[in-house]
């Protein structure tokens, strides 16, 4: 079997062991290729299963590759897959799903926490010695916020929301799913998303959805960055509607540089990264050979089509 990686260059950070990979045949990676490369990279080897994270498999990707039988998006995502041509060619398309459970939700309550805890502002402050300018032992220019009694709402309650769930649980918060009572979840001290982007729900948290939400609410999005309106987030954290945003994905990444979150206060950012640690990079990629043997031994392991 000849096998390509098109893009590896997120996932592979030289941490990587392929050698589940390379079991199942001649394995040629890249850390990235353009439409046009792929094409010629795909073409000059043969390639009859292709791997990629973002690269667009589309029909003319397909048609230039006829030998091309299979197909793994190294993600649990497969938008950029078309999957009326693969159907149409007979291709295998394979998945990586719920790989990310255990990182996004580990993320997602480590934004919580540096803003419940101000962490970035009191670390900053200590290095710019404002900390030894005090008499006493503390140093307190910043209320805290106490998880434990607070109210947490979930917006999507698949297996990330499940997980944020219990972590809420142990830290003795009280939990509301969106899907059960939008009205409760939407008031709760704390608003964690967690749902997939769809056209249903783009821009879903614009200025009525924060209007409905309590005053000083903290809002966490380590879901999609289309989620939200992110001019009325800006606006709310000036405001002071919400005390606190915490996020790991933006509607436009990497961001422009008048992407109004950039400025605004108590805004904690982090670069799309929640799904990052080695060990679950590691797991795509092991899933990623996982369902590719399945697929020469005539299996349908995360099948899509």
């Amino acid at each position: 079997m000849n096998i390509v990686f098109l893009d590896h260059e997120v996932i592979d950070r030289g941490d990587i062991d392929w050698s589940k990979v390379e079991a199942l045949g001649k394995l040629t990676i890249y850390a990235h290729s353009t439409k046009e490369e792929g094409i010629r990279r795909l073409r000059e080897a043969k390639a009859e299963a292709v791997m990629v994270d973002e690269f667009a498999v589309d029909r003319e990707v397909m048609e230039a590759v006829p030998g091309l039988r299979f197909i793994g998006p190294a993600a649990t995502g497969y938008n950029h897959i078309d999957l009326d041509c693969a159907k149409e060619r007979g291709i295998a398309v394979c998945n990586v799903p719920a790989y990310s459970t255990e990182a996004v939700a580990q993320h997602a309550f480590a934004l919580l926490l540096t803003l419940a805890n101000q962490i970035g502002g009191f670390d900053a402050d200590i290095h710019a010695g404002k900390w030894t300018e005090e008499t006493g032992c503390a140093y307190t220019p910043r209320p805290l916020l106490l998880l434990h009694g607070k109210s947490l709402g979930i917006v999507g309650y698949g297996n990330i929301g499940r997980r944020m769930e219990q972590l809420a649980q142990a830290f003795g918060m009280r939990v509301s799913i969106y899907s059960r009572d939008p009205e409760e979840a939407i008031r709760s001290d704390v608003v964690s998303l967690h749902c997939p982007l769809t056209e249903e729900n783009r821009g879903m948290v614009d200025g009525e959805f924060i209007r409905r939400m309590k005053d000083g609410a903290i809002l966490i999005n380590t879901a999609r960055g289309g989620l939200l309106d992110e001019e009325a987030v800006a606006e709310a954290l000036r405001s002071g509607k919400l005390s606190g945003f915490g996020a790991d994905v933006l509607s436009t990444e990497p961001p422009s540089p008048d992407n109004p979150l950039l400025t605004a206060p108590r805004c904690v950012l982090t670069p799309h990264i929640a799904f990052t640690p080695v060990e679950i990079r590691q797991l795509v990629i092991d899933i990623c050979a996982d369902n590719l043997r399945s697929f020469m031994e005539g299996g349908d392991l995360n099948r899509i089509v």
